[in-house]
């Protein structure tokens, strides 16, 4: 009844000019539209001071130890969605919290465990910025190496993710070289050197097959100057024997196969390549005088 009484004056002079105006035209009384329309209006009013209510009373601010401790409840149960929006509510209701950036940086880490690595990179690219200086800043820029690791694809689509992933964890090892991360980034490195250099190889073997032989050769230097420490420098060398020898350049040829030969003696791109040579090229190439330099920089070298 209390509540009526407060909804009701604010349509008292719309219900007045409703009876006048009908007044006017001859009818003593509202109509059962009128009363209808008026118990619409008195209904949906109850609703929006009900709905503002309940609004406000779930938007009571909770303490940031709780929004904390629901969040890491989540987290255990794996319920990584519901953990990264309290862990958010953390930083939202209380910025000033000694909770506030550890929550930032557990956000991120749920949508990562989440799989949603976008999400991810933008809350850690965030959390960077805001704290250069944090005790566990490494960490993030590790997780963010991560969440772009996670998104190799295979080497015949677009290496776009490969590149970032890369960056990152260069960035990790240059900044911080002492942290407990970087020996793991530098695994990863080395593995995502070796997928670049798969993915030159797939490029540079497709050129070869269809007669674009100075196209490959460019894809297989690319591998030799880049990726020395892959383990596709081999293949590179062995193709750019086969590319060479297909132009008819016997002497670089010739060159590009003792460097193999030094380099990787027992490795079967070398027997492969040692098939591939004439009579007079394999006499050559165990001849120990014919060609000094045989290290993979001397391939570099300009023309």
């Amino acid at each position: 009844m209390n509540t009526l009484s407060k909804v009701t004056p604010p349509l008292v002079p719309f219900t007045h000019l409703c009876i006048v105006e009908q007044t006017k035209l001859g009818s003593p009384e509202p109509s059962m539209k009128s009363r209808k329309f008026l118990l619409f209006a008195l209904s949906l009013c109850l609703l929006t001071a009900c709905a503002s209510k309940d609004k406000n009373k779930q938007e009571e601010p909770a303490p940031a130890e709780t929004l904390y401790q629901k969040a890491a409840k989540a987290m255990e149960e794996e319920d990584y969605k519901n953990a990264t929006k309290y862990f958010d509510e953390v930083e939202r209701q209380h910025p000033y919290s000694a909770l506030s950036s550890r929550a930032q940086l557990m956000a991120a880490y749920s949508s990562y465990l989440d799989q949603r690595y976008d999400e991810a990179i933008v809350a850690l690219d965030r959390y960077i910025d805001l704290h250069p200086g944090a005790p566990d800043v490494d960490y993030a820029y590790y997780l963010k190496a991560m969440s772009y690791y996670e998104q190799i694809s295979d080497v015949r689509r677009d290496q776009d993710m490969t590149v970032k992933a890369l960056k990152a964890f260069n960035a990790l090892t240059s900044r911080f070289p002492d942290s407990e991360h970087s020996r793991d980034a530098e695994l990863k490195r080395d593995l995502v050197l070796d997928h670049l250099a798969g993915k030159e190889m797939e490029v540079g073997r497709y050129y070869l097959n269809r007669g674009h032989i100075n196209a490959a050769i460019n894809r297989f230097r690319t591998v030799i100057m880049h990726f020395q420490t892959t383990t596709h420098v081999p293949e590179a060398l062995h193709r750019l024997v086969e590319s060479y020898l297909t132009l008819g350049l016997e002497h670089e040829a010739l060159q590009v196969a003792m460097v193999l030969g030094h380099n990787y003696p027992g490795n079967s791109w070398y027997e492969r390549t040692y098939e591939l040579m004439n009579p007079e090229l394999r006499k050559k190439m165990q001849d120990d005088r014919g060609i000094v330099a045989r290290t993979v920089d001397s391939l570099l070298k300009p023309d």
